[in-house]
């Protein structure tokens, strides 16, 4: 890739000035009891709180800002596996523009009725990340939608971006950050902005153990697929990272670490106790690589909890007893 082809500053701070006046600037809460057991500062930077309950949102609303209003204006659609789909319909809705999204038959609730409360129509599409995107591309070819893509494309990785902007005007003397690592379009954007305006400051993206696929990218030295993947991190169960992320992650990221799902439901519930905030397993899956000590902070850390996508039944189902 040429250096025209990445994600620029420019890239990120226009997608900032497009979700000023739509998205919560989220803020950089100090987590002082994680903070006291692991020896070093720790931020949270809650995503949970954003529109729609998780971080995409800011991705789907750039998409649709540069998309001509002629043809947005017949509608949008996107393959999810929940909060894609309920950033998509949001920013559709903003828009006042029809939207269909595609969501795996193993949904849940929260994720269906949200998406589906925000003015969506929803299509369900087997169990995979390809399921879901061969049927949202049959339905765009047959009905002239705008597919938005979940995070392989330069305007879903600038909004996401956003989120590491914040960071580090809010922290500039921040050390490290982490990243959930899904897609790749979160953690590449975040990695491109927070290198970008703190090039000394290291970015970390945290993956479930059960979907290696930015582990098992990085040594192949391109995107690949993965044999499986499956856990409790419904949101970062993708079986292949994007290429476009790829090449940000390969400039950007610093590293790739891994969390077991037996550390998901303790991080839940460490921020619910702690920090009075509902975080879904993905979401509280940097809190997790702390706990259980994947990684081990030296000076200001920065974990980004990507969403809170998840109701009283979810909760009540992973945390009981």
């Amino acid at each position: 890739m040429t250096d025209s082809q990445f994600v620029s500053l420019g890239d990120l701070e226009a997608a900032a000035r497009a979700l000023a006046p739509v998205a919560v600037r989220t803020p950089l809460l100090p987590f002082d009891s994680l903070s006291e057991r692991v020896g070093a500062p720790v931020w949270i930077k809650p995503e949970m709180l954003q529109r729609g309950g998780a971080f995409k949102f800011r991705g789907a609303y750039n998409f649709l800002s540069r998309v001509d209003p002629a043809v947005r204006k017949r509608g949008v659609i996107a393959p999810s596996s929940g909060n894609h789909a309920q950033a998509v319909a949001l920013a559709a809705k903003l828009f006042g523009v029809p939207a269909t999204v595609v969501m795996p038959t193993t949904v849940t609730h929260a994720k269906r009725a949200g998406a589906e409360r925000l003015g969506a129509k929803i299509e369900l599409a087997g169990t995979t990340t390809l399921d879901r995107a061969e049927r949202a591309d049959q339905l765009a070819a047959e009905q002239g939608l705008t597919l938005v893509p979940p995070f392989d494309h330069e305007f879903i990785i600038a909004g996401q971006g956003t989120v590491g902007l914040e960071i580090a005007d809010d922290l500039p003397s921040v050390e490290t950050v982490l990243v959930p690592v899904g897609g790749g379009g979160f953690s590449a954007g975040v990695a491109t902005a927070i290198k970008l305006r703190l090039p000394n400051a290291r970015v970390i993206g945290v993956e479930p153990a059960g979907s290696p696929k930015l582990t098992a990218a990085r040594e192949a030295g391109k995107p690949v697929k993965i044999a499986y993947s499956g856990g409790l991190a419904d949101g970062l169960l993708a079986t292949q990272v994007g290429t476009l992320p790829f090449e940000h992650h390969q400039r950007y990221l610093d590293d790739v670490i891994q969390v077991d799902d037996a550390a998901l439901r303790g991080a839940m519930r460490l921020l619910l106790d702690r920090m009075k905030l509902v975080a879904e397993p993905s979401g509280a899956i940097t809190i997790a690589a702390l706990l259980e000590s994947a990684f081990t902070p030296r000076g200001p850390t920065v974990a980004i909890l990507s969403g809170g996508n998840i109701e009283w039944d979810g909760l009540r189902e992973l945390l009981a007893g």
